[in-house]
């Protein structure tokens, strides 16, 4: 077995550069062969951003709701972060549309490169969503999406670690629920192979993995297992696999980015928290207190409330951060390229 080449690696805040301005509320990134990202945007749609640097949002319409890109108070971080249309997770369509999953809507929708937008599903079961936090798309052109609550307002579902996020699939056209009972369900991806799905458990605060298991009646999820430690450390958020098998994880409002080895271990790689304010979180997660307050006082500064890793540039080795409070995109080399995507290819 090679070695590892993220063991004594750290990310040197030195070489780390920036691109796009502007930008709301950059939760989610999606980067394409040639250089170009798609950022999710808060007001309402996403940033196209060229490998010139060059931006267009692409939106059925602005919302003045979201112009503003920092919450100063509690107030504001509960208008800010739980009203209006708020697109969160992304992920390519077969034909190139972007799959929106819209926090704020509740509601997955597909969106075409020049805006035109239509909502997929905003039931299940005959229920409404809930949360719909994240959308992905596998080799099989099944599409998987994370409900992270159906608790209104979610920021009580995340202050009181309520356990009843789901994971669904479209599969033949229908969308079911295939796991359910989770800590806040966020950000989801398959291994190499398409073998396990792993699962961030945001308030857990842990990843999970379960098996995928191909069946007569369809895809289906077993083998439910913590993998790495049962606590991060953190609210992990966003998670993105390397090609050798680590997998990277943002740890939101401590802002570090770590990753678990493929044994499972966690390794930091990058700590760009307060660590005051940071410890003062933790106490209160362990507590059962998170409030506002300590949640908005726990940032860093290169991308505030750190929540998405993606793996971009020709060979996979850029690595771009997204976050809920920066208005620009950090990126800097990793050693070892990143784990292609299904669109990719």
């Amino acid at each position: 077995m090679p070695a590892n080449p993220l063991r004594g690696f750290a990310v040197d805040r030195a070489q780390i550069h920036r691109i796009g301005h502007d930008l709301q509320r950059p939760e989610c990134i999606l980067a394409e062969p040639d250089g170009t990202l798609w950022s999710a945007d808060a007001r309402g749609g996403v940033m196209r951003i060229a490998p010139d640097g060059t931006q267009r949002f692409i939106g059925q319409r602005a919302d003045a709701r979201f112009g503003s890109a920092a919450a100063g108070s509690s107030a504001e971080l509960e208008h800010k972060f739980t009203t209006g249309t708020l697109p969160n997770g992304l992920a390519f369509a077969a034909n190139g549309d972007i799959l929106i999953s819209n926090f704020g809507t509740d509601r997955l929708e597909v969106m075409t490169r020049g805006g035109d937008t239509r909502v997929l599903y905003d039931t299940i079961d005959g229920r409404p969503i809930g949360k719909v936090n994240f959308v992905l798309r596998d080799s099989k052109d099944r599409i998987w999406i994370t409900v992270s609550t159906r608790v209104n307002p979610w920021t009580q579902a995340a202050a009181s670690r309520v356990q009843d996020g789901c994971i669904a699939v479209v599969e033949r056209g229908v969308l079911r629920v295939v796991a359910e009972g989770f800590f806040f369900t966020n950000e989801i991806r398959l291994d190499a192979r398409e073998e396990w799905l792993y699962i961030v458990e945001t308030t857990g605060p842990h990843i999970s993995r379960m098996r995928v298991v191909e069946g007569a009646q369809g895809v289906a999820l077993t083998d439910r297992e913590v993998f790495g430690p049962a606590h991060l450390g953190g609210y992990p958020d966003g998670i993105a696999f390397d090609a050798f098998g680590n997998l990277w994880c943002t740890l939101v409002m401590v802002d570090q980015l770590i990753a678990l080895t493929p044994e499972g271990e966690r390794l930091l790689l990058l700590d760009d928290g307060n660590p005051q304010a940071s410890q003062a979180l933790l106490a209160h997660m362990a507590a059962g207190t998170v409030t506002a307050e300590a949640m908005l006082a726990a940032r860093g500064t290169l991308a505030p409330w750190m929540a998405s890793v993606t793996f971009g540039g020709p060979d996979l080795r850029t690595v771009y951060i997204g976050s809920l409070m920066g208005t620009s995109i950090p990126y800097f080399r990793s050693p070892v390229a990143g784990l292609p995507m299904v669109h990719w290819k």
